[in-house]
Formats: C-alpha cells, sequence, structure tokens
C-alpha cells in the first residue's frame, strides 16, 4: 500500500487525518433513523434544506391533540438545534441528539430543527456558519409543511451544545448584525463584531460545575452582559457535573432540573 494513504498527518482523541486526505473519526458516527417515537410520542422526519451543499435537518413534532370543527391549533414554538462535537463529529442522526430532541420536543410542546451542517475538516469554518443560517432562513421561511401548519415563526429559539452553542452565537451575530461570514482570511477572533449586536431577545447560558469549558462559558455570560446588548441574559450552573452531562445522563437530577428550565425558557417563563 502507498505510503501516502497510510501515514498520518493529524492525530487526536476525535479523528485522524491521512496524508491523502482521508478522515477517519473515532466516534461520533452512529446514526438512527427518524420516525415515531413510541416513548415520547414525537414523530421525526429528515429533510434536505439545500441540494447544493447537501445540507439537512431533522425535522421533530410532537403529538397533537385533534382539534374540534371551528377550533384552531395554538402554534408552537420552533427550536433551531446545533448538535455539538467539536464541528468535526456527529450528526443530526446521532442517537444521542435524537433522544434528546424527542425529549425536548415532547416536553416543550415545541417544534425542532435538528440541523445536520457540514463537517471540518473537509468543511473548514465558516461553512458550519453558512450551513446554520441557511438552516434558520428556511425555518423562518416555513418551507416545510409542519413548519407551516404549526410552527410559530415569530417564535423561532436557537439553541445547541458544545461546538453548537458556538454556532448559536455565530448565528445570532449574524442575524442581528445582517447576514455576512467571515472576510477571506479573517480568524474569527478578527471577524467577530460586537456582542451588543447579539439579534434576539433573551438568552439562556449554561453550563456545569466540573465543565472543562466553565470559566469560557462564564466569561461569555459576564461579556454579554457588560457589550450593551438590550436583551435578557440568564446563567445556569449545574452542580457537581460534568461537559454535556445532560445528554449521557438524561435522568439524573441535574439533567431533569436543566430540562425544566430550558422548557421554562421557551414557554416564555
Amino acid at each position: 500500500m502507498d505510503p501516502a494513504t497510510t501515514e498520518l498527518r493529524f492525530d487526536t482523541p476525535l479523528l485522524r487525518i491521512y496524508n491523502d486526505g482521508r478522515v477517519e473519526r473515532l466516534f461520533g458516527t452512529e446514526t438512527t433513523p427518524a420516525g415515531f417515537d413510541g416513548a415520547t410520542g414525537v414523530t421525526s422526519k429528515d429533510v434536505v434544506i439545500d441540494d447544493a451543499t447537501g445540507v439537512s435537518a431533522r425535522l421533530y413534532i410532537p403529538d397533537l391533540p385533534a382539534s374540534g370543527p371551528g377550533h384552531h391549533r395554538k402554534k408552537l414554538p420552533i427550536v433551531v438545534y446545533f448538535h455539538g462535537g467539536g464541528m468535526v463529529l456527529d450528526s443530526a442522526a446521532s442517537p444521542t441528539y435524537h433522544r434528546y430532541l424527542n425529549s425536548l420536543v415532547s416536553k416543550a410542546g415545541a417544534l425542532a430543527v435538528s440541523v445536520n451542517y457540514r463537517l471540518a475538516p473537509e468543511h473548514p469554518l465558516p461553512a458550519a456558519y453558512d450551513d446554520a443560517w441557511a438552516a434558520l432562513s428556511w425555518t423562518a421561511s416555513a418551507a416545510d409543511p409542519w413548519l407551516s401548519e404549526h410552527g410559530d415563526v415569530g417564535r423561532v429559539f436557537l439553541a445547541g451544545d458544545s461546538g453548537g452553542a458556538n454556532v448559536v452565537h455565530n448565528v445570532a451575530i449574524m442575524a442581528g448584525a445582517g447576514q455576512s461570514s467571515l472576510p477571506p482570511g479573517a480568524t474569527v477572533e478578527e471577524g467577530a463584531p460586537s456582542l451588543q449586536k447579539l439579534g434576539c431577545r433573551k438568552l439562556l447560558v449554561c453550563s456545569a460545575e466540573s465543565d472543562i469549558v466553565l470559566a469560557r462559558a462564564a466569561a461569555y455570560y459576564q461579556a454579554v452582559m457588560a457589550s450593551g446588548w438590550p436583551g435578557m441574559a440568564e446563567w445556569l450552573e449545574s452542580k457537581g457535573e460534568e461537559h454535556v452531562f445532560f445528554l449521557n445522563k438524561p435522568d439524573c437530577e441535574e439533567s431533569v432540573a436543566l430540562m425544566d428550565r430550558v422548557v421554562a425558557f421557551l414557554a416564555g417563563n
């Protein structure tokens, strides 16, 4: 075998890149199909958002009670969710995220659009941000019947964990400043607009006591509060837990409390 195909150019606990450009992801590649979830009553389906880039999303809809004659069913908030994985791993079809979105949609009585954005290193930034913006624009246009018939496009929430939270921030900045990507050759820091331009009315920043990025999350929250942004921001720190604990231990006490707070946030409380 040609050494160029077997020699490593880059080796991390997450993935390996070989000299021929091949990428080997060491985990986060498992998938589960969309469909009806008997435990929550939630139904999901996969849709293509952009044929040119291949960006897709998994849509979730809760079990809706039948409405009687002459009664109009209340429209539901829409959560646009961006999965974690350092922007190099996982997908909207990951069993972990599929389970979480089923639970969130069921408890919140909301629709969800879980975005399958393109991953690095095959698609370096700002590809993920561009895909996220395309997904938000697609959601706001109510292009799918689930969104047009049941979704309230006046109540769209952005949510994400880990690397997905970074995507949330960048999309919120794009929404507030007018859609734009980073200038050619610029780093994220060089191209970053002011936090004052966050394009949302309220913000919930969550971390955990033993989270490896607790300090960064807290600094972000404090920077938003000091920026002059006119919205309302909240901070929630889960005691005794680690990074993305709510995905790995969904039934623990702190995960339940976090879910309850997110559901209340979506309800406007």
